[in-house]
């Protein structure tokens, strides 16, 4: 094989989307939260076990979490557990076809 074998697409940045999921939106938007979740624990060198005890979430959903298991999860539960880790972030929820200014903002 040679590179001319190879045909090359840009993506939309959302690849659920890319691939025609009627939920694209809500797994980019869990995938997204989720990264953050591991990005804050690898920040912050925590373990499973300390990441627990900052929480109170279980050590099973942390697990989930790093394995990209969020099938169980709500987008919700997934922004509570980045907020009991990291009480500086900010969500931005756009409406699609919304008129001017329907932005909701959560912190």
């Amino acid at each position: 094989m040679n590179e001319n074998d190879f045909e090359l697409i840009e993506g939309s940045g959302n690849v659920f989307l890319d691939f025609g999921d009627p939920e694209a939106d809500l797994k980019h938007a869990k995938a997204v939260v989720a990264g953050r979740i591991i990005a804050v624990l690898d920040d912050r060198g925590l373990s499973v076990r300390k990441a627990v005890s900052l929480t109170r979430f279980a050590a099973a959903d942390f697990s989930r979490v790093c394995s990209a298991d969020l099938r169980r999860f709500t987008l919700d539960r997934l922004m509570k557990m980045l907020a009991a880790l990291d009480a500086d972030i900010r969500v931005t929820i756009q409406i699609a076809g919304g008129g001017e200014g329907e932005t909701a903002l959560a912190s």
